[in-house]
C-alpha cells in the first residue's frame, strides 16, 4: 500500500487508520478502494462523489482493477461492494454521488447506471434523491450511422437519512444573475386581477379580501421583495394539485383565492450542461470537467466538509474541493495516477472553473 502527500509516504494502511486526523485530512492514497474505505471510520465523511471506470469501456494503466471485469453482473457486483463501503463511511448528513456510463454490447444498450442504481437501492437502505443528467455539449463523435450519438450520463445522488445537507440555491448559481435583472414594473400591474375578482362569484367578504392581499402583493413586487406573482380565483382558474391543509388547494377553498409568489431565482433543474474536458499533458483517458463536481460539491457540502472520491483518477474532485474550502481524500490504485493528482492539486490556483458555452 501506498500513500503519497508531500512527501509523506505510509506503506501500511492499517496503521495511518489509526490517526484519523492525518488520513481524512486533504491526501490521496494509492491502493484498492475497498481496502481503503474499510480502514475509514464509519459516518466520518460528508460526500462522497464519483466516477468508477465504466466497464470494458477505456484502458487504466493495465487491465487491474474494477471495469475490467467479464460480464456485466460481477461489475455491477463489485460496484455495489464499494457502494456499500461508501454508505457506511458517510454520515446521515451526507450524501454519495455515483457517475456511471453506459455501455453498447451487440448493439444493444445495457443500461449500466440504471441496473446499479436498482441494485444499490435493492441491498441497502438508501434513498435516491435525484438522477442529474449531465448534457454534453461536445460528446465525442461516433462513425456509425445507425445510432445517435450518446451525449448524456447520469449523476444519481444517494443519501442514507432524511437529513441530509442541501443547498439548492447554490447549484447553477450563475443563473440567477441572468433571472434577477431589474424589471421595468408597469403602473397596471394586477390590474386584471382586480377585474377578475369583481367578475368572479366570490362572497362580498372574500373579494376584500382578495384585493387587500392583492395590494400587499404588488407592494412587494415594487419593492422588489418578490419577482412576481400569480392568482387563482375559485371559479376563474383550474384548481391545483394536491389538497394538504394550508396548500394552495386549500386556501381557494377557505378564502376563494390563492397568491403564489415568485423569487426569481431560476429553477434548478435536474440537469448541468457542459463541455467535454481536455487537459493539456493528461495521462487520465476519462476525466469528468470540473465545473459539474465543483457544482455538486456546492450544493452538497459546507466548506471545511470531506469531500472523498474513492476513484479519484487525475484528482479533479479533490481540486475541486480545494478551491471551495473543503477538505479532499482521494484514492487511487494506480500509483501513475496518485502522482499525476498530486501534481494537479499542487500546480493548482484557486479560482473556480466557469462555464463555457
Amino acid at each position: 500500500m501506498y500513500i503519497k502527500d508531500n512527501n509523506i509516504i505510509e506503506k501500511d494502511i492499517k496503521s495511518v487508520a489509526k490517526n484519523n486526523n492525518l488520513l481524512l485530512n486533504n491526501k490521496i492514497i494509492c491502493g484498492d478502494c475497498n481496502e481503503v474505505l474499510a480502514s475509514l471510520p464509519s459516518d466520518s465523511i460528508d460526500l462522497i462523489i464519483t466516477s468508477p471506470p465504466y466497464f470494458q469501456q477505456r484502458e487504466y494503466c493495465g487491465k487491474i482493477g474494477i471495469g475490467n471485469e467479464s460480464t456485466i453482473d460481477e461489475y455491477i457486483e463489485n460496484l455495489i461492494s464499494i457502494f456499500y463501503q461508501c454508505v457506511r463511511v458517510i454520515k446521515n448528513t451526507g450524501s454519495v454521488v455515483f457517475n456511471i456510463g453506459d455501455k453498447y454490447v451487440n448493439g444493444s444498450l445495457l443500461l449500466v447506471p440504471y441496473r446499479f442504481a436498482i441494485e444499490a437501492q435493492k441491498e441497502y437502505s438508501v434513498k435516491l434523491i435525484n438522477e442529474v443528467i449531465w448534457h454534453k455539449i461536445n460528446p465525442t463523435p461516433k462513425q456509425v450511422t445507425n445510432k445517435l450519438i450518446p451525449s448524456n450520463e447520469p449523476f444519481f445522488i444517494f443519501t442514507k437519512s432524511n437529513d441530509y445537507y442541501f443547498n439548492k440555491n447554490a447549484f447553477l448559481e450563475y443563473k440567477d444573475k441572468y433571472s434577477n435583472k431589474k424589471k421595468k414594473i408597469g403602473n397596471d400591474i394586477g390590474k386584471k386581477y382586480f377585474e377578475l375578482i369583481d367578475k368572479s362569484d366570490l362572497s362580498k367578504e372574500q373579494k376584500e379580501l382578495a384585493k387587500k392581499e392583492l395590494n400587499n402583493v404588488i407592494k412587494e413586487v415594487k419593492d422588489g421583495t418578490i419577482d412576481s406573482f400569480r392568482m387563482k380565483i375559485k371559479g376563474l382558474h383550474a384548481l391545483p394539485y394536491g389538497g394538504q391543509a394550508g396548500g394552495r388547494l386549500t386556501q381557494i377553498e377557505n378564502n376563494g383565492f390563492t397568491i403564489i409568489k415568485i423569487y426569481g431565482n431560476s429553477m434548478r433543474m435536474d440537469f448541468i450542461e457542459s463541455t467535454v474536458e481536455s487537459i493539456k499533458g493528461n495521462i487520465h483517458p476519462a476525466v469528468f470537467p470540473e465545473f459539474v463536481i465543483q457544482e455538486f460539491i456546492k450544493m452538497l457540502s459546507n466548506e471545511n466538509d470531506i469531500v472523498l472520491d474513492p476513484f479519484v483518477g487525475s484528482g479533479t474532485t479533490a481540486i475541486a474541493s480545494k478551491k471551495l474550502n473543503r477538505k479532499y481524500l482521494g484514492i487511487d490504485i494506480h500509483k501513475e495516477y496518485v502522482e499525476y493528482a498530486n501534481k494537479r492539486i499542487n500546480e493548482c490556483n484557486t479560482e473556480l472553473t466557469e462555464i463555457f458555452i
